[in-house]
């Protein structure tokens, strides 16, 4: 530049303020004049006023604090291995971790993902540095879980099954519940996905009993490495929790946006409820081994911080700027957690597929009935005789038993909506969707395929809401295959081509080991599938028979 152009000279021929200037050269997000704009990254909301940064998040500091938690997080993994951490570490834990570690990595790279979303679509550049940060965050996030999965691999007895997470998360018939989980961020609508799904419901409402309950969990089973990681995550959450709100009060702005809002706080608290608290219920309550009475149970841990601290304090206060918020969801959710055993019924699926897992699930003991019975009255009237019935698998062949028929379990349908079982099945529904018959767990997952998902809502076009497509459930890609057929598939096997890698007891001993000798000769069949081609009459005889549920037969 000229020493003799000055700012002003330039602003008097202009014939604009050194205020505007300024504030033209701070415009990052200018916009050319030569193209016409497209919307990259569709939604139906209207954006209108630029919302702020809360947290005020400068890069200059950021990385310098992320990189110091990345060194506690590896001094952490050091420090556990010079303590011979896996000497006191129980192994009914860390073959839980098979899974979680699986689904997990993948909900938070969906999650970056879905930043870039929002960076686009928010008005003004002050936000769109905090999503930046929040990518490079779920990044971050992601990277120090796979980590942690190939420490446990190298360092824990058996290997098998962390070798394989990434290939088995897509399709193995527990994962695909979380994969419905971390797709739900990046696909539809881009405020409704990223903002509303992630942002304001997933990361305010159900992290803490992903990562702060787990860690607890982990620490009581002696294992202080998943504890460090992820308290570490957890530290981020507070600005991700402040960017999501900042943009919700942006769109909460135009009254246009409410019934849009309402519908979607509803459609997310519910999916978030239904998959959260199936998986990470089952792996608190029946991962562990710590047996304390004075321990918080999953249902009182979610009555602390999901109906407390969220439903009550953020949740409710959204109704005074005129959006409706359906209380009765909130109280369904926990008559399903706290009356209708919902996380123990999803603990028995698992145990009862444990054929195609990939990480091994043993039995409860009397020391597991006992607590449960203290903590969930009338739990071992339900459940008690399935695990004794369970318990005899750790001899292999000792009873062939395909999803536990023998014993009178009925196998599931699973729900369209959120591709768990449809475990309550009281509250099971049948319904026609474009001239399709699907079965859902809920009504609200009804609800949430016909009428959320749909091309207009409440007389309101939406076209970017997104559709539930493709080949979803787990029991119609093996229909008519025989279960060792699938194991083959799925890739659940070890390497001598022929054991197992998932088993249902913790004996390492290979005479333990169950093959694929013991499960062939069984047939898998999709309860769906079955039930299209029912009669009308058949099919609301099967209905009825569903909704009337089982009993386990008395283990003698």
């Amino acid at each position: 530049m000229s020493a003799g152009l000055t700012l002003n000279k330039i602003t008097s021929q202009k014939g604009i303020s050194i205020a505007e200037a300024a504030r033209r050269i701070a415009d990052l997000g200018w916009q050319p004049s030569y193209v016409q704009e497209a919307m990259t990254f569709p939604t139906d909301y209207k954006i209108g006023k630029q919302p702020r940064d809360p947290m005020k998040q400068v890069l200059r500091s950021y990385f310098p604090m992320q990189e110091e938690k990345d060194n506690r997080v590896y001094g952490a993994l050091d420090a556990a291995l010079r303590g011979d951490m896996f000497r006191n570490t129980q192994p009914r834990w860390v073959e839980w971790m098979k899974l979680f570690l699986a689904i997990i990595p993948f909900p938070e790279i969906s999650a970056a993902r879905s930043m870039s979303m929002l960076g686009r679509l928010a008005p003004g550049e002050e936000l769109r540095t905090g999503f930046t940060m929040q990518m490079v965050d779920e990044f971050r996030h992601s990277t120090i879980q796979m980590n942690l999965k190939k420490w446990y691999m190298e360092n824990y007895i058996d290997p098998a099954g962390f070798d394989i997470t990434e290939a088995a998360f897509g399709k193995c018939y527990a994962t695909t519940i979380g994969r419905q989980f971390g797709e739900g961020f990046i696909t539809g609508d881009s405020i409704t996905s990223a903002n509303i799904y992630l942002q304001v419901v997933a990361e305010t409402g159900f992290t803490n009993t992903l990562f702060v309950a787990m860690p607890s969990e982990a620490a009581r089973n002696g294992d202080y490495a998943l504890s460090s990681v992820f308290l570490s995550v957890q530290s981020d959450e507070s600005r991700h929790i402040g960017n999501g709100h900042s943009l919700l009060m942006s769109i909460l702005n135009d009254p246009d946006n409410h019934l849009l809002l309402e519908r979607d706080i509803r459609y997310a608290f519910w999916q978030n409820h239904a998959i959260v608290d199936a998986a990470i219920g089952t792996i608190i309550e029946y991962g562990t081994t710590d047996r304390s009475k004075n321990k918080e149970s999953y249902a009182e841990l979610w009555h602390r911080w999901i109906y407390e601290d969220y439903y009550r304090t953020y949740l409710l206060p959204l109704e005074k700027y005129g959006v409706k918020i359906h209380h009765d969801d909130v109280g369904a959710a926990w008559d399903r957690i706290v009356k209708k055993n919902y996380v123990h019924k999803t603990a028995q699926f698992f145990a009862v597929g444990w054929p195609v897992a990939f990480w091994r699930i043993e039995a409860q003991t009397e020391k597991d009935f006992e607590w449960f019975e203290h903590k969930y009255p009338g739990w071992y009237a339900e459940f008690g005789d399935f695990w004794k019935w369970y318990a005899r698998k750790s001899v292999p062949g000792e009873t062939n038993m395909l999803f536990d028929q023998e014993a009178g379990y009925v196998y599931p349908h699973r729900c369209w909506s959120c591709l768990v079982p449809c475990l309550i099945r009281e509250d099971f529904v049948v319904d026609e969707v474009e001239g399709q018959l699907y079965t859902y767990c809920s009504d609200l997952c009804r609800w949430t395929h016909k009428v959320a998902f749909s091309g207009e809502y409440e007389g309101r076009p939406t076209p970017a809401m997104g559709r539930f497509s493709g080949r979803r459930v787990w029991e119609d890609c093996y229909h008519g295959w025989d279960l060792a057929d699938v194991i083959k598939d799925l890739g659940f096997v070890r390497n001598d081509g022929k054991t197992l890698v998932s088993q249902p007891h913790l004996r390492f001993d290979d005479k333990d080991m169950w093959t694929l000798d013991h499960v062939k000769g069984h047939q898998i069949q999709s309860p769906l599938v079955l039930l299209r081609e029912m009669t009308p009459e058949a099919r609301e005889k099967h209905l009825a028979e569903y909704r009337a549920g089982f009993k386990i037969k008395p283990f003698a």
